[in-house]
C-alpha cells in the first residue's frame, strides 16, 4: 500500500479509476466537506464535470458522536434511523439536531454564495471524500443525495477500511476505493501532508472550478 504525497495527488489517482463517466451526461462531483473537497475538485477538473459540496452533518449519538441515529442535508433534509434514535431522550435528538443544524447552515450560506440551492435530480453524483474510516459520514451522504433527487450515487475515495467499503457497497449503486489496507488505522495516516483543510479552501476550489 502506498502513501499519497498529499489529496491532489490522491484525486490523479482516484480520476483514473473513475474514466468511465468521462462523458456520461448529468454527472456531478461532490465533495465532502471540508477534506474531501481537494480530493473533489481533481476528479471533477479530470472528469470534464461540474464540482459542487455537499454538505451533511451526522446526527451522533450524545455518549457517542461517531455513532450516527441519523444526518442532516441541505434543503431540509433529515435521515432518521428510528431504531437508534428510539434509544434517546427526544430532549437530547433535539438538542444534537440544533447544535447540527447550525453548524450546517453555517457552512451552507459560506459554501453556496449565493450559488443555487444543490438540485441532484436525475443526475449521476460522485461522492468523494479523502477516506472512510467508519463509513458513517459517506452513509449518511448517500442518503441524502437519494432524498435530493439523484438517479444514480457512486462514492469514491482514494482508501478505506474493508468493513467501511463493505457497507457502503449496499447504500451506494457504487463504489469505488483506490486503497483498501488490510490493517487500517486512520486515513490520515495513508497521507504525508494531512493538513485540516479550511473554509477558505473549499471556497477557492468551489470558486475555479465553477
Amino acid at each position: 500500500m502506498t502513501t499519497y504525497r498529499d489529496r491532489t495527488e490522491a484525486g490523479r489517482v482516484l480520476a483514473d479509476r473513475l474514466t468511465a463517466l468521462i462523458g456520461e451526461p448529468d454527472v456531478v462531483v461532490l465533495g465532502l466537506v471540508r477534506g474531501g473537497v481537494p480530493v473533489a475538485r481533481v476528479v471533477a477538473e479530470r472528469l470534464g464535470v461540474p464540482l459542487d459540496v455537499l454538505v451533511v452533518r451526522k446526527l451522533g449519538m450524545p455518549w457517542a458522536p461517531e455513532v450516527a441515529f441519523g444526518a442532516l442535508g441541505p434543503g431540509g433534509v433529515r435521515v432518521v434511523n428510528e431504531v437508534v434514535a428510539g434509544q434517546l431522550d427526544p430532549d437530547d435528538i433535539a438538542e444534537v439536531q440544533r447544535r447540527e443544524q447550525a453548524e450546517l447552515d453555517r457552512r451552507e450560506r459560506l459554501y453556496r454564495a449565493g450559488r443555487p440551492p444543490l438540485n441532484l435530480t436525475g443526475r449521476t453524483a460522485v461522492i468523494v471524500d479523502d477516506g472512510l474510516a467508519t463509513g458513517a459520514t459517506a452513509r449518511a451522504a448517500v442518503q441524502v443525495a437519494r432524498h435530493l433527487g439523484a438517479r444514480r450515487v457512486v462514492v469514491a475515495v482514494p482508501v478505506g477500511a474493508q468493513e467501511a467499503y463493505e457497507m457502503l457497497a449496499a447504500e451506494a449503486d457504487q463504489v469505488i476505493c483506490a486503497q483498501r489496507p488490510p490493517t487500517f488505522t486512520a486515513v490520515g495516516a495513508h497521507y504525508d501532508d494531512f493538513h485540516e483543510v479550511s473554509d477558505d479552501e473549499v471556497t477557492e476550489a468551489l470558486t475555479t472550478t465553477a
